[in-house]
């Protein structure tokens, strides 16, 4: 397995321009989620794994007060550029998943993921799981996308439902979980679309 716990190895694929994920816009399901209102405008949003970063920018135009997080320090000098061309106000920091409680515990109104999760290690989901609850405040929500793809390898690393509600369980509770129905073409039945509350 590649070693995803190094910054170098996502560095070395925005080097290489094979950030093959890169859609050019914020994935529909989380767009849809975020226009449902399913967060109070002006929440304090965490955007994990921002890559890019259009899921933050999405979430800034709708008039949350964003940080958008990433392990790779060229996705976050991409993000602020980017956030400055389109006008857009929020932070970029460059910071490691599992660090979010300790550097920001119970800041946030959510976290928002976009298959942050499937590019982990899978031995540290649970790990996942205790960073993300302890950077939300009490009834913070988690939310996004988690990919079931099925194939063997990744990253991404395929996760589905049922382990998906079994990480979940002991720090969220769930509120909604199911395929998402407006996925981009290529990833049609492979997104589960979720919102849980922490506990």
């Amino acid at each position: 397995m590649s070693d995803v716990s190094d910054p170098q190895y996502w560095s070395s694929l925005y080097q290489t321009n094979e950030a093959g994920w890169d859609k050019g816009r914020c994935a529909p399901p989380i767009a849809r989620m975020l226009r449902e209102r399913v967060l109070p405008v002006g929440a304090e949003v965490a955007v994990i794994g921002c890559g890019p970063g259009h899921e933050a920018f999405e979430a800034a135009r709708l008039g949350f007060q964003v940080t958008a997080i990433d392990f790779a320090p060229e996705a976050i000098t991409a993000v602020q550029g980017r956030a400055v061309e389109q006008g857009l106000i929020l932070e970029a920091v460059q910071a490691d998943v599992f660090d979010l409680a300790k550097r920001w515990p119970e800041r946030f109104d959510a976290i928002i993921e976009h298959t942050c999760l499937c590019a982990l290690d899978p031995a540290r989901r649970e790990e996942y799981m205790q960073a993300t609850s302890g950077a939300l405040k009490p009834h913070g929500k988690l939310l996004g996308l988690f990919y079931a793809h099925d194939r063997p390898a990744g990253p991404p690393f395929s996760i589905h439902e049922p382990e998906v509600r079994q990480l979940l369980a002991p720090y969220f509770q769930t509120e909604r979980i199911v395929i998402a129905a407006d996925s981009f073409e290529n990833r049609a039945g492979h997104e589960l679309e979720f919102i849980a509350v922490r506990r």
